[in-house]
């Protein structure tokens, strides 16, 4: 079975400066369904969400030197964004988002079964934070990440491969 064409064609590309308009449309886009709830006139939701945006890209490129940064792909055009930092004993998945109209088709999955293998193969756990009432949290359960502590309101959630969950702990 061949894989759909939204998952053969896809590409990363490292973000640049003239992605920030697109990184903010899609940030916007994960917060819709949360702002659909808010009393909050447009030009007020668009303050909040220029301010939130900035402050996240601030954040990831704060708290995670070295991490890629990149623009996920479809047939050329941006789809979504995924952002991991690898370290000397776990890949952290900082954050990984895509489009509405590119959710549900396989891209998310793939993306995170490919962390998956590279962390399998150089022994590595792969871990995310993920807010607690994200949708996404069913993915990541059904992709075999548990979670490991509670940081607020997110989980941190960490995917082992057998070899890694049975290797000795260090000393």
């Amino acid at each position: 079975m061949s894989e759909p064409p939204a998952v053969s064609s896809l590409e990363l590309r490292p973000t640049g400066p003239e992605d920030r308009g697109f990184l903010y449309r899609l940030y916007a886009s994960t917060r819709e369904e949360e702002l659909a709830t808010v009393d909050w006139a447009e030009g007020q939701k668009e303050a909040f969400l220029t301010q939130q945006f900035s402050a996240q890209d601030h954040h990831y490129h704060t708290y995670y030197p070295g991490a890629r940064f990149d623009l996920v792909v479809v047939a050329g055009e941006p789809v979504g964004r995924l952002y991991v930092a690898r370290w000397t004993r776990e890949i952290r998945l900082i954050d990984i988002a895509l489009l509405p109209a590119s959710r549900g088709a396989g891209i998310g999955t793939r993306l995170i079964s490919e962390l998956q293998a590279e962390a399998a193969a150089a022994g590595k756990t792969l871990t995310i934070h993920v807010e607690m009432y994200n949708p996404a949290l069913a993915l990541y359960q059904r992709l075999g990440f548990r979670p490991i502590d509670t940081v607020g309101v997110y989980y941190l959630m960490e995917w082992r491969a057998e070899s890694v969950a049975e290797a000795p702990a260090p000393t």
